[in-house]
Protein backbone atom coordinates (compact mmCIF):
# COMPACT_ATOMS: atom_id res chain seq x y z
CA UNK A 1 0.00 0.00 0.00
CA UNK A 2 2.00 3.58 -1.12
CA UNK A 3 0.95 6.68 0.65
CA UNK A 4 -1.62 8.28 -0.85
CA UNK A 5 -3.81 4.74 -0.65
CA UNK A 6 -2.58 4.82 3.61
CA UNK A 7 -3.81 8.06 3.48
CA UNK A 8 -7.36 6.86 1.98
CA UNK A 9 -7.60 3.75 4.13
CA UNK A 10 -6.55 6.05 7.23
CA UNK A 11 -9.30 8.67 6.52
CA UNK A 12 -11.85 5.75 6.27
CA UNK A 13 -10.90 4.57 9.49
CA UNK A 14 -8.04 2.29 9.33
CA UNK A 15 -5.73 3.28 12.29
CA UNK A 16 -3.84 0.88 11.13
CA UNK A 17 -2.40 2.66 7.82
CA UNK A 18 -2.49 5.59 10.11
CA UNK A 19 0.43 4.27 11.59
CA UNK A 20 2.13 3.47 9.15
CA UNK A 21 1.96 6.75 8.28
CA UNK A 22 3.22 7.81 11.23
CA UNK A 23 6.15 5.39 11.48
CA UNK A 24 6.98 6.66 7.52
CA UNK A 25 7.12 10.62 8.24
CA UNK A 26 8.42 10.60 12.08
CA UNK A 27 11.81 10.98 11.59
CA UNK A 28 11.06 13.86 9.37
CA UNK A 29 8.72 15.92 11.67
CA UNK A 30 10.80 15.27 14.72
CA UNK A 31 13.82 16.66 12.52
CA UNK A 32 11.47 19.62 11.63
CA UNK A 33 10.22 20.32 15.34
CA UNK A 34 13.78 19.99 16.64
CA UNK A 35 15.05 22.04 14.32
CA UNK A 36 12.34 25.07 15.00
CA UNK A 37 12.33 24.03 18.90
CA UNK A 38 15.98 23.08 19.51
CA UNK A 39 15.55 20.69 22.47
CA UNK A 40 14.48 17.09 22.53
CA UNK A 41 11.67 17.23 25.02
CA UNK A 42 9.68 20.05 22.82
CA UNK A 43 10.37 18.47 19.97
CA UNK A 44 8.90 14.94 20.91
CA UNK A 45 5.96 16.77 22.30
CA UNK A 46 5.05 18.88 19.26
CA UNK A 47 6.22 15.72 16.34
CA UNK A 48 3.49 13.83 18.90
CA UNK A 49 0.76 16.93 19.15
CA UNK A 50 1.31 16.85 14.77
CA UNK A 51 0.58 13.71 14.44
CA UNK A 52 -2.61 13.73 16.89
CA UNK A 53 -4.02 16.67 15.18
CA UNK A 54 -3.17 15.35 11.77
CA UNK A 55 -5.24 12.06 12.55
CA UNK A 56 -8.49 14.54 13.88
CA UNK A 57 -8.02 16.66 10.99
CA UNK A 58 -7.99 13.64 8.33
CA UNK A 59 -11.39 14.56 6.93
CA UNK A 60 -9.98 18.31 5.67
CA UNK A 61 -7.05 16.57 3.70
CA UNK A 62 -8.23 17.34 -0.12
CA UNK A 63 -5.27 15.64 -1.13
CA UNK A 64 -1.71 16.63 -2.79
CA UNK A 65 0.87 16.25 -0.65
CA UNK A 66 0.53 14.36 2.53
CA UNK A 67 4.06 15.26 3.42
CA UNK A 68 3.43 19.17 2.90
CA UNK A 69 0.20 18.88 5.18
CA UNK A 70 2.10 17.30 7.70
CA UNK A 71 4.65 19.87 7.71
CA UNK A 72 1.96 22.56 7.87
CA UNK A 73 0.71 21.25 10.67
CA UNK A 74 3.75 20.48 12.32
CA UNK A 75 4.81 24.04 11.96
CA UNK A 76 1.41 25.31 13.41
CA UNK A 77 2.53 23.31 16.46
CA UNK A 78 5.98 24.48 16.82
CA UNK A 79 4.39 28.39 16.62
CA UNK A 80 2.12 27.89 18.84
CA UNK A 81 4.19 25.98 21.38
CA UNK A 82 6.89 29.39 21.16
CA UNK A 83 3.61 31.12 21.59
CA UNK A 84 2.87 29.50 24.83
CA UNK A 85 6.67 29.76 25.73
CA UNK A 86 6.18 33.86 24.91
CA UNK A 87 9.72 34.05 23.39
CA UNK A 88 8.59 34.17 19.46
CA UNK A 89 12.02 36.06 18.23
CA UNK A 90 14.96 34.21 20.16
CA UNK A 91 15.69 30.76 20.63
CA UNK A 92 18.66 29.18 22.68
CA UNK A 93 22.12 28.89 20.60
CA UNK A 94 23.10 25.55 21.83
CA UNK A 95 21.09 22.36 22.14
CA UNK A 96 20.71 20.75 25.76
CA UNK A 97 21.66 16.75 25.92
CA UNK A 98 19.88 14.42 28.54
CA UNK A 99 22.22 15.18 30.93
CA UNK A 100 21.52 19.39 30.68
CA UNK A 101 25.43 19.58 28.80
CA UNK A 102 25.16 21.34 25.78
CA UNK A 103 25.20 19.29 22.71
CA UNK A 104 27.72 20.20 20.19
CA UNK A 105 25.44 19.26 17.31
CA UNK A 106 21.09 17.60 17.59
CA UNK A 107 21.60 13.95 17.50
CA UNK A 108 19.59 13.83 14.34
CA UNK A 109 22.25 15.23 12.61
CA UNK A 110 24.87 12.81 13.93
CA UNK A 111 26.14 10.71 11.07
CA UNK A 112 27.78 7.43 13.00
CA UNK A 113 29.72 6.45 9.53
CA UNK A 114 33.44 7.72 9.31
CA UNK A 115 34.08 9.72 7.07
CA UNK A 116 37.61 11.49 5.41
CA UNK A 117 39.30 13.90 7.30
CA UNK A 118 38.80 16.27 4.13
CA UNK A 119 35.52 16.49 5.73
CA UNK A 120 36.55 18.08 9.36
CA UNK A 121 36.62 21.50 7.66
CA UNK A 122 33.21 21.22 6.34
CA UNK A 123 31.77 19.87 9.29
CA UNK A 124 33.26 22.49 11.50
CA UNK A 125 31.81 24.93 9.39
CA UNK A 126 27.93 23.28 9.47
CA UNK A 127 28.13 23.64 13.55
CA UNK A 128 28.80 27.32 12.89
CA UNK A 129 25.86 27.38 10.71
CA UNK A 130 23.87 25.31 12.91
CA UNK A 131 23.91 27.72 15.43
CA UNK A 132 23.67 30.79 13.89
CA UNK A 133 20.42 29.37 12.11
CA UNK A 134 19.60 28.74 15.61
CA UNK A 135 19.99 32.74 16.36
CA UNK A 136 17.67 33.73 13.53
CA UNK A 137 14.13 34.66 13.60
CA UNK A 138 11.42 31.87 13.67
CA UNK A 139 10.30 32.80 10.50
CA UNK A 140 13.63 33.09 8.53
CA UNK A 141 14.91 30.33 10.26
CA UNK A 142 11.66 27.83 9.76
CA UNK A 143 12.23 28.91 5.45
CA UNK A 144 16.00 27.76 6.12
CA UNK A 145 14.74 24.45 7.39
CA UNK A 146 11.75 23.80 4.69
CA UNK A 147 14.36 24.69 1.78
CA UNK A 148 17.69 24.02 3.01
CA UNK A 149 17.62 21.40 4.90
CA UNK A 150 14.99 19.75 4.56
CA UNK A 151 15.00 20.47 0.53
CA UNK A 152 11.26 21.46 -0.16
CA UNK A 153 11.01 23.15 -3.32
CA UNK A 154 9.50 26.86 -2.94
CA UNK A 155 5.83 25.82 -4.21
CA UNK A 156 6.05 22.93 -1.35
CA UNK A 157 7.42 25.35 1.26
CA UNK A 158 4.84 28.33 0.30
CA UNK A 159 1.86 25.83 0.92
CA UNK A 160 3.51 24.29 4.23
CA UNK A 161 3.46 28.11 5.59
CA UNK A 162 0.34 29.03 3.62
CA UNK A 163 2.17 31.84 2.66
CA UNK A 164 3.05 33.20 -1.56
CA UNK A 165 5.81 31.34 -3.22
CA UNK A 166 7.51 35.19 -3.70
CA UNK A 167 7.09 35.61 0.67
CA UNK A 168 9.29 32.41 0.42
CA UNK A 169 11.77 33.61 -1.85
CA UNK A 170 12.53 36.94 0.05
CA UNK A 171 12.29 35.19 3.28
CA UNK A 172 15.25 32.64 2.16
CA UNK A 173 17.30 35.46 0.72
CA UNK A 174 16.78 37.84 4.11
CA UNK A 175 18.07 34.84 5.97
CA UNK A 176 20.63 33.94 3.65
CA UNK A 177 21.87 37.60 3.53
CA UNK A 178 21.85 37.73 7.83
CA UNK A 179 24.00 34.33 7.81
CA UNK A 180 26.47 36.06 5.43
CA UNK A 181 26.57 38.87 7.56
CA UNK A 182 26.98 36.49 11.00
CA UNK A 183 29.57 34.62 9.05
CA UNK A 184 32.13 36.88 8.05
CA UNK A 185 33.86 35.70 4.76
CA UNK A 186 31.87 32.48 3.93
CA UNK A 187 29.25 33.31 2.05
CA UNK A 188 30.06 31.21 -0.80
CA UNK A 189 29.57 27.56 0.47
CA UNK A 190 26.03 28.68 2.30
CA UNK A 191 23.32 26.84 2.20
CA UNK A 192 24.93 23.30 0.77
CA UNK A 193 27.28 23.16 4.30
CA UNK A 194 23.81 23.15 6.20
CA UNK A 195 23.04 19.60 5.90
CA UNK A 196 26.91 18.29 5.06
CA UNK A 197 28.02 15.24 6.92
CA UNK A 198 30.24 15.36 9.94
CA UNK A 199 34.09 14.15 9.81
Amino acid sequence: MNAIERVEAAKQGSLEAFNELVLEYQDLIYQHTYALLGNREGAEDAAQEAFLRAYRSLGSFRGGSFRVWLLRIATNVCYDEMRRWKRMEWLPLSVKGEDSEDMDEPSWLVDTQPLPEESCEQNELRKMLQRQVAALPVKYRTVIELVDMLELDYAEAAQVLNVPIGTIKSRLARAHMQLRGRLNGAPAVMPAALSASPC
